[in-house]
């Protein structure tokens, strides 16, 4: 019996995509249409799951309240466009595609495909173990990605468009740079391509980090007390990371999922108590513009980096 993810990406693939692709001219993207739905249906589901859950614990347990919620639906947005929209299309088929043409030189030169399991014989034969175990290894990827775009001026003066949102919430997840998220996509790519990681698990895997994520950033007064929070991460660790006083290379706690690498490298901070958040270098355009004017501020203090500017 088809799972009703497998149905929904189908009927998705059949009724939208392929009729869009033959209109467009594009019908040799139809063998990964249904990679592309799959991804679509899996973001939709998560946003479902993750509006269920962050809406009532902001409703009932707020850090802040405001009247003004405008810069939060240009957040919705953004996730929209990340876990829906173009993005799942973007990484599913350039991965699956990038995937397919590395095994079959590799093939062809003799050599093996890299995976998990050839160096972990263990895992063979466990694929929900194995997936667990990409996800720790992914993790502690994103954890030097993320720590390293607060080092690097140019590559900070990208990812402060995450940082600039004063009224943080479990959609500010997906406030990024679309550069920022270009890296993070080659970063997250190069690192599954090296240890294995199915072109179908791929987005999945994706999806289910960023689900904690998004929890990790909602406007929530939850902690998950002294033991949990050296567990997972949760709002009040991430919330610190983004405090007004945390911003830049002085930041803290950059684990995404697990905080257990900030603990092994001495970047944790357990004792923050739900400060405000933002960015004091931000222009307004960062805090308040709409989508296209954050994207081009964020370009232009990204072209005064480079040039060596403030």
């Amino acid at each position: 019996m088809r799972d009703p993810f497998d149905l929904a990406a189908g009927w998705v693939q059949e009724h939208v995509l392929i009729p869009f692709l033959y209109t467009i001219g594009w019908m040799r993207w139809e063998e990964v249409s249904y990679g592309w739905a799959l991804a679509a249906v899996y973001g939709l589901v998560q946003v479902t799951a993750t509006l269920a859950l962050c809406t009532p614990l902001e409703h009932w347990w707020p850090v802040e309240r405001w009247e003004d919620r405008r810069a939060v639906w240009v957040d919705v947005l953004y996730t929209l466009i990340s876990r829906v929209g173009v993005l799942p299309l973007v990484t599913f088929v350039l991965f699956y595609q990038v995937q397919v043409n590395l095994t079959g030189w590799l093939v062809d030169h003799g050599w093996t495909p890299p995976m998990l399991e050839m160096l972990i014989p263990w895992l063979l034969g466990k694929p929900v173990v194995t997936f667990f175990v990409y996800a720790v290894i992914l993790d502690f990827a994103d954890y030097w990605r993320h720590r390293l775009s607060h080092v690097f001026r140019w590559w900070w003066a990208l990812h402060a468009l995450h940082h600039a949102q004063l009224q943080m919430t479990f959609w500010s997840d997906d406030r990024n740079h679309i550069l920022d998220d270009l890296i993070g996509f080659l970063w997250f790519s190069v690192i599954a391509l090296a240890i294995g990681v199915p072109p179908l698990q791929f987005p999945l895997l994706v999806l289910v980090l960023r689900f904690v994520e998004s929890l990790s950033h909602a406007n929530a007064r939850i902690s998950f007390g002294a033991v949990g929070e050296r567990l997972l991460v949760s709002p009040r660790f991430h919330r610190a990371h983004h405090g007004v006083l945390a911003a830049g290379a002085r930041s803290c706690n950059y684990g995404a999922v697990l905080p257990w690498w900030d603990m092994m490298f001495g970047t944790a901070d357990f004792s923050r108590d739900f400060p405000a958040t933002g960015d004091p270098g931000a222009d307004a355009a960062l805090e308040r513009g709409s989508y296209l004017a954050q994207q081009w501020a964020g370009l232009r203090r990204f072209g005064r980096a480079l040039m060596g500017g403030a």
